[in-house]
């Protein structure tokens, strides 16, 4: 069936909507101590941790482990989240589930962070939170570095350290049959086609060129040496070594264009 995505046994056809006011509702009689409401908020809210899941498709971890810690992260969300607050729920639990996954797949890794770091880093994302949650809008590590009266570069350091590696391949966009990985957004401005043609072409015009063009223009490009210092090295008179190196270059020009 078009759409459906089944982990865990869940079907997400079958999940509930919730409009933003029945939303804010179930919370408030959640936090209250509602269970029923809590276990109705919960599963209409499963759909939103199944689609931060499918980010981490590829991960040696089961992807029904991933979604079982992405509940964690969405049960923590529905007990802090301040309803008296004009956000929308996806948009303070987004981040906290992520978060709960990331730290997951963090620590059953096998690149280890020392636990100084870790704790710099949780401090520093729990400070985030609370600025965001006092401004309302998203914090930059600036802020929140003059927050905790801490070096940018310290807060830096330890949010790269405990940011979940990533390979080249994985998947970025998928279309039907399309796959966009990271490696096919990335850019390299020196190894272009245009370049690699013009490597070849230089390579084929060098093989046109006697052997003292080439020592001369070897001498002259990749030396740095003067008409006069091939000159002695070659032996032959500087005005020959100019006419060489003119004939030579001519002669790449007409082969290259």
């Amino acid at each position: 069936m078009t759409g459906r995505v089944e982990i865990c046994g869940i079907n997400t056809a079958d999940l509930p909507k919730l409009s933003h006011k029945e939303t804010i509702e179930l919370i408030g009689r959640a936090q209250d101590g509602d269970e029923q409401a809590k276990e109705s908020f919960l599963m209409a809210n499963l759909r939103l941790v199944l689609s931060i899941v499918q980010r981490f498709y590829g991960k040696k971890e089961s992807v029904d482990d991933i979604f079982q810690v992405g509940c964690i992260g969405l049960i923590k969300a529905m007990d802090n989240f301040d309803t008296t607050l004009n956000l929308r729920f996806s948009t303070y639990a987004v981040p906290m589930i992520m978060g709960e996954i990331r730290r997951f797949l963090r620590d059953s890794s096998s690149i280890r962070v020392s636990r100084s770091i870790r704790d710099t880093a949780y401090r520093i994302l729990q400070a985030r939170q609370a600025l965001e949650a006092q401004t309302e809008c998203e914090a930059s590590l600036e802020d929140v570095a003059r927050a905790m009266e801490l070096p940018l570069r310290e807060v830096v350091y330890a949010m790269d350290a405990i940011s979940n590696p990533v390979s080249l391949f994985d998947p970025v966009y998928h279309d039907g049959g399309e796959t966009v990985m990271i490696m096919d957004q990335l850019s390299d401005v020196k190894n272009t086609d245009e370049s690699w043609l013009t490597g070849v072409s230089i390579s084929e015009a060098m093989d046109k060129l006697s052997n003292r063009e080439k020592q001369i223009l070897l001498l002259r490009f990749y030396e740095g040496k003067t008409q006069i210092e091939v000159s002695e090295e070659v032996g032959i008179s500087q005005a020959q070594v100019s006419r060489l190196e003119k004939n030579a270059i001519q002669t790449l020009k007409k082969s290259i264009d």
